[in-house]
């Protein structure tokens, strides 16, 4: 169950400035950097929110009205006896409840000794914690060569990345102080913060939470200030005349007559006495200098008012207002972008390849991952290079030939990697040390976005729970027994699932306590309605806890080219793309994916529309396995793809004729690289399909060898 950071409490908070916090055991009152101070005086307990948030044995199991924020009070007691019984490596007292959250790390402090320490807070997902030498780090492809400053305070900043100093992942050009960046997050929150340079939000925030920056959910504390725009309700009353004769001073307004004030009827902010201007009695239409000027598009040079401090406060908040429209506007346009379909998205993508620019691929023994990590890693390597792909013991030339050959194995190649397991066609991360290790979760993920926008297949073999964890979709998603790869541990999960009695559930568990303990969810259970928290516990750690570092490595990998960004803009749009094998092509789905061309005498188009005919007949005796070749050997022959690629084809396929001279050695012809097939005239079905089939199962023999 996930922790929030929702500032909402129904219970009596108290005064606690002089409380001890049960947790951290200081009397501090900081909200900036422990979060609010809770204190509950009918149970005794005065705790620092950021404490409970970042504790590592406790979760948030009730309503946000009950106890502190959804943490139970029994709960609470549980963490403050589970904590008292732990040595903070700091101070060396008791009560450490924050743990680093890498597995095999045992340090332990209270949450004012981790910050002392430089510990990395992540107020996100699980909420977890950093040590020194496990928390993530920045790092920055270029030295900059220019004295640096912070882009909040504008004093000088040291470059060098580090857990005082961060920059901005989008520009690269804006470093703060952690400190400053910190300050500007509780004031602008999350609806504000972004880079102060060059307006990033969305990849500017992530970014800012990784490195453990606390962003409010709520607005911008400008905007919560009281009676903050109350000035907008007030009408102006104030003669801006360069010279005013009225006696009793510029802010006096008759109810009518010569002193009267007549406010500008294009803006309001602006007044004048009708005998300071001269105005008739009967006049109200009044324009001050500067929206005279604006509508008349001159600019007088000599200033008829004076700028009133209400006129200028009132142009910053339009000003404001429209930074704020342009803003939505934006946000509207991004959301209408959701109609296009997924190939149409990853076709956009694509414009980021260069043809100018190559990467060789030299596959040697069909070792088709191997060959493509080692491009992957070479130092001159950018995913917006053309792909060139060459086969050791192929005599094709052809570059999209080989390079969509190349990304339909490779695909197959990452579906049975170290890092997957289960079932074919529903594959979960596998947790693996070796592939921590060497990145191999970011590099696969690299790869996976490498070959839907380059034009390979589509994934398809993701199970529904990985696209839960990282796209979040479906919304209501339920981890099961049947998303754990292991399969004992699965076998076991099940027997508690399936236990029918508190009788039988004792017994399931405590044939699954060693992986309990593991999982840190052993218990005595005392009915059997305890299984369902109990089980959602045990799938919550195998499955989302230990994968955290493999989940974020495999993000970071897919969001290459902008794949990730996009997919998680629209994730119920790309599902089909990850988890759905799809439809099984037909004969009348081939035949629909192409375009003919007809020539334009009709006596050749009448010959042309019964070589059609010839065509789909073919094509559905192929799917009724009457033939020797099959639709998707057919589609490999025209196309060099197995299946349509993820992107679509470029340019779509298409189909023409030709009339032979001599109709006894007229085959077909395929041109790869235009996707367009040219099929041949000829008097019968039965030598145009010798004819067809020969040409295709020659390739599939010739691409076998």
């Amino acid at each position: 169950m996930k922790k929030t950071t929702t500032k909402k409490c129904a219970e009596e908070h108290g005064d606690a400035i002089g409380e001890l916090c049960v947790l951290c055991k200081r009397r501090d009152n900081c909200p900036d950097k422990y979060g609010e101070k809770i204190t509950l005086q009918e149970h005794n307990i005065s705790v620092h929110y950021f404490c409970l948030l970042m504790s590592s044995g406790i979760f948030q199991r009730g309503e946000e009205h009950e106890g502190i924020h959804g943490f139970l009070v029994d709960d609470i007691r549980k963490e403050i006896l589970r904590s008292s019984r732990l040595r903070c490596m700091v101070c060396k007292k008791a009560g450490a409840s924050v743990g680093c959250s890498i597995k095999s790390c045992r340090k332990m402090v209270h949450l004012p000794c981790g910050i002392e320490q430089e510990f990395i807070f992540q107020f996100t997902d699980l909420f977890p914690s950093f040590c020194k030498k496990h928390r993530p780090t920045q790092t920055c492809s270029f030295s900059p060569t220019l004295p640096l400053c912070c882009s909040i305070c504008l004093e000088p900043v040291e470059p060098v990345l580090s857990y005082s100093v961060l920059k901005c992942p989008a520009c690269h050009g804006s470093w703060f102080h952690r400190s400053c960046v910190q300050f500007q997050a509780h004031s602008a929150a999350m609806f504000f913060f972004k880079c102060t340079l060059c307006n990033n939000k969305e990849q500017f925030q992530q970014e800012m939470l990784r490195m453990g920056i606390h962003i409010p959910e709520r607005d911008a504390s400008w905007e919560l200030e009281e009676n903050a725009y109350g000035d907008l309700l007030q009408v102006y009353q104030h003669c801006d005349a360069v010279k005013c004769s009225c006696h009793r001073g510029r802010s006096y307004s008759a109810q009518s007559g010569g002193y009267e004030i007549v406010r500008c009827k294009f803006c309001g902010s602006s007044g004048t006495h009708r005998k300071c201007s001269s105005l008739k009695l009967y006049e109200t239409n009044w324009s001050c200098g500067d929206c005279k000027a604006a509508a008349e598009r001159t600019v007088s040079p000599i200033p008829n008012h004076v700028k009133s401090p209400l006129a200028e406060r009132q142009e910053k908040k339009r000003l404001f207002k429209r930074c704020l429209t342009s803003l939505h506007s934006s946000l509207i346009s991004k959301r209408r972008c959701v109609d296009a379909s997924p190939a149409e998205i990853l076709m956009d993508l694509a414009t980021q390849i260069t043809p100018q620019q190559t990467t060789a691929v030299l596959l040697k023994n069909d070792n088709v991952l191997e060959a493509a990590l080692k491009a992957l890693r070479q130092t001159d390597f950018s995913p917006c290079h053309t792909l060139s792909v060459s086969f050791s013991r192929s005599t094709r030339s052809e570059k999209l030939v080989n390079q969509r050959r190349f990304l339909s194995l490779l695909l197959r190649n990452l579906s049975n990697s170290s890092v997957f397991e289960g079932p074919e066609g529903s594959k979960n991360l596998a947790l693996n040390s070796k592939a921590l290790r060497d990145d191999l979760y970011y590099e696969i993920g690299c790869l996976l976005a490498l070959s839907l926008v380059h034009g390979g297949p589509p994934v398809t073999f993701f199970s529904p729970a990985l696209y839960h964890s990282l796209f979040h979709y479906p919304p209501d998603y339920k981890l099961t027994a049947e998303d754990l790869g292991d399969v004992i541990l699965t076998n076991k999960v099940k027997m508690i699932a399936e236990s029918n009695s508190l009788l039988e559930l004792k017994r399931a568990v405590r044939a699954a306590s060693e992986y309990l303990h593991v999982a840190g969810c052993w218990r005595q259970v005392n009915k059997l309605t305890d299984k369902e928290m109990l089980l959602e516990d045990i799938l919550n750690f195998y499955l989302i806890i230990r994968m955290q570092l493999p989940l974020q490595r495999f993000r970071e990998g897919l969001r290459t080219l902008g794949v990730f960004e996009r997919v998680q803009a629209w994730p119920e749009g790309f599902y089909p793309v990850f988890c759905d094998a799809g439809e099984r092509m037909t004969a009348e789905s081939m035949f629909s994916l192409f375009t003919t061309r007809f020539s334009e005498e009709k006596e050749k188009a009448a010959k042309e529309d019964i070589t059609l005919g010839f065509w789909r007949q073919y094509l559905h005796e192929c799917e009724d396995g009457q033939c020797a070749a099959s639709l998707e050997d057919i589609l490999i022959y025209v196309t060099a793809a197995d299946g349509i690629p993820a992107v679509g084809f470029n340019p779509a396929p298409s189909l023409s004729f030709f009339t032979p001279l001599d109709s006894t050695c007229a085959f077909p012809q395929s041109h790869t690289e235009a996707n367009h097939l040219i099929l041949p005239v000829l008097p019968s079905y039965e030598l145009f399909k010798k004819h067809l089939e020969y040409a295709v199962c020659q390739l599939s023999v010739m691409q076998a060898i």
